[in-house]
């Protein structure tokens, strides 16, 4: 259940960043990522990484 949780929150936080670029892209992601892992117990460290990773993919597609 977390992993899903966490998944949506990343997409969601992903389609939300509609014409960033990739650093901003990656620093809206990684917040988003760590901040849903904090509440589902996960590794904050982990959740910022995924999270910025995948808002950075988002970011430079977008832009």
């Amino acid at each position: 259940m977390k992993k899903i949780a966490m998944s949506a929150a990343l997409l969601a936080c992903g389609l939300s960043m509609a014409a960033c670029s990739t650093l901003r892209g990656a620093a809206i992601g990684g917040a988003g990522g760590a901040g849903v892992a904090a509440v589902t117990g996960n590794d904050v460290g982990k959740g910022a990484a995924v999270g910025g990773t995948a808002g950075a993919v988002v970011g430079t597609v977008v832009d």
